[in-house]
């Protein structure tokens, strides 16, 4: 019968420091969960920055590209108006006639 006390005592001492082992593994593993929070929260914050630097640089990209698109159309137009006036310097009754045409085009279509 003392052998089986014993047996029991020992049992319960091992539940005892099993127990507190568990617990100290869990406490472990909070610490570990809390730290790894913070690393995806300061990741994200760093994701977040580099993704609004990179939108900010596209967006001041495209600005320029459509900034330059504006300037080479505006001089294009203003190369074909130069054209256009030098060409009805050089011939003004056919430009007159040509004029004309369209004109008469045009009354006829919004006639329709």
């Amino acid at each position: 019968m003392a052998t089986s006390t014993i047996k029991v005592a020992k049992t319960d001492a091992e539940k005892a420091v099993s127990q507190s082992e568990i617990e100290a593994q869990i406490a472990t593993l909070r610490e570990e969960i809390a730290k790894l929070s913070a690393q995806i929260q300061s990741s994200g914050e760093r994701s977040y920055g580099a993704a609004k630097k990179l939108a900010s640089e596209s967006v001041d990209h495209l600005k320029a590209q459509g900034e330059a698109t504006l300037n080479r159309v505006r001089s294009n137009a203003e190369d074909i108006e130069a054209q256009l006036s030098a060409s009805v310097r050089e011939k003004p009754v056919t430009s007159l006639a040509i004029a004309a045409g369209v004109g008469f085009l045009f009354a006829l279509i919004s006639r329709r």
